[in-house]
């Protein structure tokens, strides 16, 4: 495997890390209800027995989002290792 080869497919592997989607979907909600969260009217806040429930879910959420950003920046996926199989195009030689 060419070294052009092993490059394409840690580049796949890192792009399709199901880390990525979850830590970017977390941050993104996170921050929608941080700001929710901020604005909420006395009587939302009353209805939640006094706790600025959208306030602290919404901070909850982005912490969680951004630990999976920071674990996927730390520990980058590692491309499955080669197998005994042939490429197809050596199968149909």
């Amino acid at each position: 495997m060419s070294d052009q080869t092993k490059a394409e497919t840690a580049r796949a592997a890192r792009l399709f890390d199901v880390r990525r989607v979850i830590g970017g979907l977390f941050t993104v909600y996170g921050v929608i209800v941080t700001i929710v969260g901020i604005f909420d009217s006395p009587e939302e806040i009353e209805k939640a027995a006094g706790v600025r429930i959208n306030l602290w879910i919404g901070l909850g959420m982005l912490a969680l989002g951004l630990l999976f950003l920071f674990w996927q920046w730390w520990r980058p996926a590692e491309p499955p290792p080669p197998s005994d199989i042939p490429p197809a195009d050596e199968i149909r030689e």
